[in-house]
This record gives structure tokens, sequence and C-alpha cells, in this order.
């Protein structure tokens, strides 16, 4: 940790702010996964970061990508993955999207109108394609009854409509795709859903899919975003899950199975940084102005939003906003008496603001401040053109202690 803390000293001095990547963490992630899981295989999730040497580390370490644009399938074809380890799916896909993934990944259907569309671009290559669907299903991460969705197709429609996808001689329909909901920390929940894929999985294998190929279980897999959140066991919610897979595996051999990594793997990875602009002191208040806050890393000062108009009655909307308190804000090399401060950034916004009322050492103009929890859905929400103002860099320190 001193080699780190020293690292982010260093930094400091070249960058206002900057986002700081730990391959370590992003290895035993990775391996905790793998060794927990044994009849899994695991597809990083792209969206959640996609700076080049974290995406170089998931493929060093033999994951596949949960693709979300032709963009993001082209990344994994650029770092040497092959097709059947780039699945894409999203809504919305336009003809070009499907053009251009075809014969580098294994595209996913979204709708009965994108598995027309895949036939139709199959008819004019004159070559069958593998596809997969999404399926909205009657039953979610915490429910036995479905609910409405703009991903997928109902389960319902999917059954009144077996016979045409039946029908369409130049796809293969060769796997399914459920997504029901991110960031669970409850091993009893996921264990339930699994449970529901795999009897979806033989449903689809009997009545519209003979050479199934792969279950793509979606993702789920949560992380504590606060000290009083306990970690998700996932070493109980893997023996539990190679059990019902084991069975599984039995009825219908030689499957893939898949677990999307969500922000499980990179979440905890990442450390945002930041320096100390000025600071003063407003009827009583007193204000930090930090670089780069809302137009560097927008969750904590969507958070603030949040939280602000709720009136209490607090939801989850990833990956915008997760809950209450869900960032820690240090400042690691001060040590002056604490102080109540409020810290806001240097926009030209009353929004640009991350922290109310926190106690914190006495900081001054050129202190810098720490936030955790950077590793997922961060630098690649935040407007980072807003004002013209500088990006904050994006740094990747390598297990060996090395800078990328």
């Amino acid at each position: 940790m001193s080699d780190f803390n020293t690292t982010i000293r260093q930094l400091a001095e070249r960058h206002r702010s900057f986002y700081i990547y730990r391959q370590s963490m992003i290895e035993d992630n990775i391996r905790a996964l793998k060794s927990s899981f044994k009849n899994a295989q695991f597809l990083y999730s792209v969206k959640t970061n996609p700076f080049e040497p974290v995406l170089k580390t998931v493929v060093r370490q033999g994951l596949g990508f949960d693709a979300a644009s032709l963009n993001e399938v082209l990344m994994g074809e650029k770092l040497g993955l092959a097709r059947d380890k780039i699945y894409y799916s999203a809504p919305g896909k336009t003809r070009d999207d499907i053009v251009g993934a075809a014969g580098r990944s294994v595209i996913i259907a979204d709708s009965l109108n994108e598995l027309e569309m895949l036939q139709s671009v199959a008819k004019e290559t004159g070559k069958k394609l593998d596809t997969g669907i999404r399926i909205n299903p009657d039953f979610t991460l915490g429910s036995e009854s479905g609910v409405s969705s703009k991903f997928g197709i109902d389960y319902d429609i999917l059954k009144e409509n077996i016979q045409w996808i039946n029908s369409l001689d130049m796809l293969n329909i060769t796997g399914i795709h459920v997504h029901s909901r991110s960031q669970e920390l409850n091993r009893q929940t996921l264990t339930r859903y699994y449970e529901n894929m795999l009897k979806l999985a033989v449903f689809v294998k009997e009545n519209l899919a003979p050479g199934l190929k792969f279950v793509n279980m979606g993702g789920g897999l949560g992380i504590p975003y606060s000290c009083g959140q306990r970690p998700l066991d996932i070493h109980g919610l893997g023996r539990a899950f190679d059990e019902m897979a084991e069975k599984f595996l039995e009825q219908i051999p030689g499957v893939k199975i898949f677990i999307e990594s969500g922000r499980y793997i990179v979440g905890k990875a990442g450390t945002y940084v930041t320096t100390v602009l000025d600071k003063k002191v407003s009827m009583g208040k007193t204000y930090v102005i930090l670089h780069n806050t809302l137009n560097g890393f927008i969750r904590p000062s969507l958070a603030m939003l949040v939280e602000a108009y709720a009136n209490g009655n607090l939801f989850g909307s990833e990956p915008l906003y997760t809950q209450k308190d869900a960032f820690e804000f240090s400042a690691p090399f001060s040590d002056g008496q604490p102080e109540q401060v409020t810290l806001c950034g240097n926009l030209c916004t009353a929004t640009d603001v991350v922290a109310k009322d926190i106690t914190l050492p006495a900081l001054k103009p050129g202190d810098i401040i720490t936030i955790s929890n950077a590793g997922s859905y961060a630098a690649v929400l935040s407007p980072m053109q807003f004002a013209s103002l500088p990006a904050p860099a994006q740094i990747f320190f390598t297990s060996d202690g090395l800078i990328k």
C-alpha cells in the first residue's frame, strides 16, 4: 500500500486529477471468480471500464467479452479474441451493427425484429449465423414473476413465436441471454436466479434450440460500496452454482455457461484522485474546491442530486446511482485538525458538489483527495467535455509497480 500511496503522490505532481487502476486487484478478483465457479466461464462487461490496459489484463486472464456495441466487439477483435469469445448484446442494433459484428462475435437478438434483420443479413451473405436470443423471462433476480422491460423478448411472446423462429432457415439459435439486475450481494437471491435460468435453458433446448451451445446467465455480482455492507459470499455462491450446473450438464452436456462480471472485477480496483484548488468560507460553511469532480467522476455528484430530491425514498438506478454513502473521501497525506467541509468542483454550476458536511483533516490548496469505488461506471459516465476543461488522466498501476 505504501508503494501505491507513493505512486499517487508522485502522479499528483503531474496530474491535478486522474483515475488509477490496480492490476493486482483486478487479477485477484478474476482468480476469486474462477476458483469459486468450476462450471462457469466469465465474460468481462466492457462497458464498465474499456481502458485498454484493463482490457488487456482481462483477456490475458482468459475472459471473453460481453459487448454492448459494435465498437466493443471491435475492441475484442483487436485484442485477439476469437468470435466465440465475444457476445454482442444490446437493444436497438442497426443493420450496420449486425453486418459489422457478424463473423466477429456471437450476436444476441434482442427482439423479433432483430431476428428478422439477422435472417436477412445471413441470406445476403449466404452464410448461416449462430445466434443467441435475449429473453425477458417470467421471473426476475429477486422475484418469481416477470416485469416489463426494454430488454429482450418476453417469455410469453417467445413461446407464441416458436414456430416462426424455427422457420428462420439462415439462423442457428445456439444460446440464450438474460440479465435481470446489477449489484446483488445476497447469495441466496443469486442462487434462486441461477436455478430459474437453468430451467429456462432446458425449455429453450427442448423447444427452440436443439443445438444449444451457451447459456449467458447475465451478471448481478455486487460489491460492497459502504463499510456497513458485507461482501457477496462468492465461494458459497460458487459451490451452490456448481452443484446445480453439474446436474444441468449431465442433462445437456457440452453447453457453456457464462456469467457476466459486471463491476465485480474492476469496481474496487479503481481510485479517483483530485487536487484541492481553493478553499473558502461562506456564512460559516467551509467549501473546498476540487479539480474535475462532476466532469471527472460524475457519480458522487449524481448521488448528491438524487438524495436531495428523494425525500428518503432511495432506490438504486444502475449504473448512475447505487446507494447512499457509496464513496469514501480521504485526504491520505493531510494531518491537520479535523474540520467539517463541503467538497465541490471547479465547474460553473451549483450541481458540482460531491460531498456535503463531511469531516476531513484541514485542507489547503495543493492537497490530495481520493475517492473510492472508481473502477467501474466512472470515467465512462462522466461528461468530460463540460466547460471544455482538461479531462482527468487514466493510469494503470501494474502488478510490478509500473505505470501505464
